[in-house]
């Protein structure tokens, strides 16, 4: 029986190695994974972040799920805006965590949040247990993005709010090639010079291109059971945010 295989970056894989690379390129960049992003997307990440609280609009009191949360961005800005509430971080990368938790904000939000290592495909949650699970620029690591939605909506509560926000394609193809030629030229560059480690970088540049197109991922949502599915580009389609309900 042939193994299967998946993509890392542009290389052909098999499925059982991917976790691990990932694992790889997330604790190499660690330390310098929140300066990097603010490098890669000229602070624009930021602005994108910003615009998916807009759109999830938190409210008092409710429990998030964060996975691939990382260095925490996504869980204090929920945090902050919903005023009171509960988020736990998820991410397969301990050193990701580990930065977090060094954070300003990790230490005034101390008794709202939990940090949590573990895997997007197989959540170490009950059903029904989160009002939100939110996933920023983490869905296109994870080896079966499939089952890692299916994950999600195990773990929503029913009325429960998906958001994920994801590098995507640009439906321009001469502002897709202009794009392209900025992320492999520069990106990696950046990454050295930052980082000190430009094939983490390049892989990145890579995935976001094996990443499938905005509707595409529309379909997976949908696939997965989520319901009033939407998405909105960010910036011409550098990213796009991803929304669906379970309902």
């Amino acid at each position: 029986m042939s193994e299967k295989t998946t993509h890392f970056g542009f290389e052909t894989v098999p499925e059982a190695e991917k976790a691990g690379r990932v694992q790889g390129v997330f604790g190499s960049v660690a330390s310098k994974y929140d300066v990097m992003n603010d490098a890669m997307s000229m602070g624009i990440h930021r602005l994108w972040k910003d615009a998916m609280m807009d759109w999830l609009a938190p409210r008092p009191g409710q429990k998030l799920l964060d996975v691939a949360g990382g260095t925490g961005d996504i869980s204090f800005r929920f945090l902050k805006r919903a005023g009171s509430g509960h988020a736990t971080v998820l991410d397969l990368t301990e050193p990701m965590l580990v930065e977090g938790r060094k954070r300003a904000e990790a230490e005034s939000m101390a008794q709202n949040l939990d940090w949590v290592v573990g895997d997007a495909m197989a959540l170490p949650f009950e059903d029904n247990s989160f009002d939100v699970y939110t996933i920023s620029f983490g869905i296109r690591n994870v080896t079966r993005p499939i089952e890692a939605l299916h994950e999600a909506y195990r773990v929503l509560k029913p009325g429960g709010r998906l958001m994920v926000l994801e590098f995507s394609q640009i439906p321009n193809e001469m502002m897709q090639k202009i794009y392209d030629l900025y992320s492999f030229n520069i990106i990696p560059k950046l990454g050295q010079m930052i980082a000190g480690d430009r094939d983490s970088y390049q892989y990145l540049v890579e995935s976001i291109r094996q990443f499938p197109d905005q509707e595409a991922f529309l379909a997976m949502l949908r696939e997965a059971g989520f319901e009033n599915a939407k998405y909105r580009n960010l910036t011409m389609g550098i990213a796009a945010l991803h929304s669906g309900w379970k309902i």
